[in-house]
């Protein structure tokens, strides 16, 4: 898990690297399936994946989730996009996500972006054995909601491992002391969807690209997490990524 979750960091590195503001959602799919493929000797797990056919998601502005990539879809100067990424090495699979701000962004869709990231860090932080998943989701509901924003409710974390989704299903909201109990060795992903309006949710005629009911703005950020004997470790880590202190 380690190998892959390492893989998929370089990934995003890689990504990095590009001025996404005039590129489709389909370019940016079609440079992460060749470099997963052919630099990494790896596969994007996604493809084939419940009839999926791309190698991430490309979820832009008032995306939830699921966004399929495009030729039409160009990003432009002052869009927010996330890029959610599967990518199994041996026989297992990583997962990850990050919300992108193309060119000059507006006020209002960075502090959702930044929002959103911390809420993930603080369901991150609650990651211990014996802590309970009611921890891990309440910690990020509380963020969100302090900073003024929703936790979309249909889509949740999920266990990783030879599967893309395993139990058990992490909610980013939740009541403390409640659900299932953390052990060493079990990996999941923490993932927080989060509106800058309401946090209904609907899904487009395609059947895969989820989009928020009021048109507002929605960010993500996801890691692949593992809890290990004395707390955390964040398999997916990016080398650009410092872990926040408590």
């Amino acid at each position: 898990m380690a190998e892959s979750g390492k893989l998929l960091a370089d990934v995003f590195a890689y990504l990095d690297r590009f001025d996404l503001a005039g590129m489709s959602t389909m370019q940016v799919n079609d440079l992460v399936d060749s470099f997963i493929v052919n630099d990494l000797d790896a596969r994007p797990a996604s493809k084939g994946q419940y009839g999926y056919a791309y190698a991430l998601n490309a979820s832009c502005n008032n995306v939830v989730c699921h966004g399929v990539p495009s030729t039409a879809e160009i990003l432009r100067d002052g869009d927010i996009v996330n890029f959610d990424i599967t990518l199994e090495k041996n026989g297992f699979i990583a997962d990850s996500s990050k919300t992108y701000l193309v060119g000059e962004v507006s006020p209002a869709a960075k502090r959702l972006v930044q929002a959103t990231y911390e809420a993930m860090w603080k369901g991150i932080q609650a990651v211990r054995p014996g802590a309970r998943l009611g921890d891990v989701g309440h910690a990020i509901e509380t963020h969100a909601r302090r900073s003024g924003y929703s936790v979309v409710k249909e889509y949740c974390g999920h266990g990783i491992g030879r599967e893309m989704h395993e139990p058990p299903e992490v909610l980013h909201w939740g009541k403390p002391h409640t659900g299932l109990t953390l052990r060493e060795g079990m990996v999941f992903t923490i993932e927080p969807m989060i509106n800058q309006g309401r946090h209904a949710v609907f899904t487009e005629d395609d059947g895969w690209t989820v989009v928020t009911r009021d048109g507002r703005l929605s960010a993500q950020f996801e890691h692949t997490v593992a809890v290990t004997g004395n707390g955390v470790r964040v398999l997916t880590l990016r080398s650009d990524e410092r872990i926040p202190h408590q």
